[in-house]
């Protein structure tokens, strides 16, 4: 439910579907829970949630770009189905392994009408790399002594690791703009 949530629901990117699945896998590892069926049923929750965020995107999203809006303007929407259409698939999937942005790249591709079948088809494939992923990631881990002994500061350094790629972006994207006079 969670990680349906987390990719299905436009305004839940708050929740941890990385260390989610790492701790789910680390779990598996003990015997606890069965690793082929946890793989199985979170790949088919992260799917159904992100088809479920693609049809908000597409439904809703377009009817509130507007001329008259002040931040949602028509020309957005096309500038977003044109990024769609060049680089929609690796987005898709890389969107995936960043916390937040994953959530809101299936709703954006669908206000940006990225065609269904290739949304789909990246969208599967994503969703079991990321799945299969982490909760092998956690699967190997967490069978070893030291994930075992400090498994809650594995899950923060699951948290961490994940939250960088985002922080690293921001400050490149600060440290190249030019600096007010």
């Amino acid at each position: 439910l969670i990680l349906f949530l987390e990719t299905g629901v436009v305004v839940t990117p708050f929740l941890p579907g990385d260390s989610l699945l790492f701790a789910v896998g680390a779990i598996a590892a003990t015997g606890q829970i069965d690793v082929q069926l946890v793989l199985v049923l979170l790949t088919a929750a992260v799917i159904l949630g992100d088809n479920t965020n693609y049809w908000i995107g597409r439904g809703v999203g377009p009817r509130v770009f507007t001329q008259h809006s002040r931040f949602l303007k028509h020309e957005h929407l096309v500038r977003t189905q044109r990024f769609y259409e060049r680089h929609g698939g690796k987005t898709v999937v890389l969107a995936r392994f960043v916390p937040i942005i994953r959530t809101f790249a299936p709703f954006v591709a669908g206000v940006g009408r990225m065609r269904y079948p290739r949304f789909l088809a990246f969208d599967v494939g994503g969703g079991i790399l990321w799945v299969c992923g982490f909760i092998l990631l956690g699967y190997y881990f967490g069978s070893q002594p030291l994930v075992k002994e400090n498994f809650g500061l594995a899950i923060i350094a699951v948290i961490v690791l994940s939250l960088l790629p985002p922080i690293f972006e921001a400050w490149r994207v600060r440290a190249r703009r030019p600096s007010a006079p």
